[in-house]
């Protein structure tokens, strides 16, 4: 039975992680601060196989026994946590990211980065693709996100090259599902309350960016095959399907039968105008490609806003 600790487990991503891990035979340890996550997302794994330890991983990390895999998924994840909380981005991308190597590195296991597609920036290559370097800001507001992810990536791959570490990194698209936090700063948690009340619907900027939306199980199903593959590159993980802001806003409206209308606001500082990742490497490398067709999903993750509504 492999033992495997996922840092930020009890966040959106991480406790669906940490539910898949356990159907797969691990023992699961889910690690968090729960300065984003919260244990309701978890209080239904609950068994002899699953442990929750509250800490921060910026701070020293005892564990233990033996440890087969690491998932670090520790960080504010959504614009309005990072932010809010834009030293916290910084210390769990740097620190955090440095303890959970150091770990890895003590118990020999092999270690997977959530990295992002935000390391792209603003791109200026269309589709992204693993071997584009991006188009940062690193002063503006995002970069506090932007430039921990990059920083991360860079010191896992030190990690990999001089302390040979089993390293791995996956660079998550937009991505939703059940257990995303309420009005979290991304577009899908704001708009499905919004049309369920049949309140205005806030669309930044024109609505014309764009972004590629992953449901959440297909997400995780990809991110298990880099785990369990001999790959050490980064490798995008997402849905190529592109669609602008006001689309999703619109199908969100007509699947929710609201009344709400658009109302638009101001385009954030460093807002990317596209978005859609080149899954070329994860199909050919993984087998994997996206299932879920976006209807279901906003379906899915739509029932689930009404229970929490």
């Amino acid at each position: 039975m492999p033992r495997t600790l996922v840092t930020g487990g009890a966040g959106f991503l991480g406790s669906h992680l940490c539910e898949y891990l356990l159907a797969k035979g691990h023992e699961v340890i889910a690690m968090d601060n729960l300065l984003t996550g919260h244990i309701s997302n978890i209080e239904h794994l609950q068994s002899e196989k699953f442990k929750f330890i509250k800490h921060d991983v910026t701070e020293y990390i005892f564990i233990a026994g033996e440890i087969d895999y690491i998932l670090h998924f520790a960080s504010p994840a959504s614009p309005t946590d990072y932010l809010e909380l834009p030293i916290q981005t910084l210390k769990v991308g740097a620190l955090g990211t440095h303890k959970v190597l150091g770990l890895a590195l003590e118990k020999k296991a092999t270690l997977l980065l959530a990295s992002t597609s935000e390391v792209y920036g603003d791109p200026l290559v269309h589709p992204q693709t693993e071997d584009y370097w991006g188009n940062v800001n690193p002063v503006g507001p995002r970069g506090v996100y932007d430039e921990a992810k990059r920083f991360a990536e860079a010191m896992t791959m030190a990690y990999h090259r001089y302390h040979n570490v089993n390293a791995k990194i996956v660079r998550i698209f937009n991505t939703y599902g059940p257990r995303m936090r309420l009005h979290d700063g991304r577009a899908i948690p704001a708009f499905v309350p919004q049309a369920l009340r049949n309140e205005p619907i806030t669309v930044f900027g024109d609505g014309s960016q764009t972004r590629s939306f992953c449901y959440v199980d297909d997400l995780i199903e990809g991110i298990y095959r880099l785990l369990v593959s001999g790959i050490n590159e980064p490798v995008n993980i997402g849905n190529p399907r592109e669609m602008t802001i006001q689309q999703l806003a619109e199908r969100i409206i007509d699947i929710t039968d609201s009344k709400s209308s658009l109302t638009f606001k101001e385009l954030p500082t460093d807002d990317p105008k596209i978005r859609q990742p080149n899954i070329s490497k994860a199909r050919e490398l993984l087998g994997w490609e996206p299932k879920v067709d976006l209807q279901e999903g906003l379906q899915k993750t739509i029932a689930w806003f009404k229970k929490q509504l």
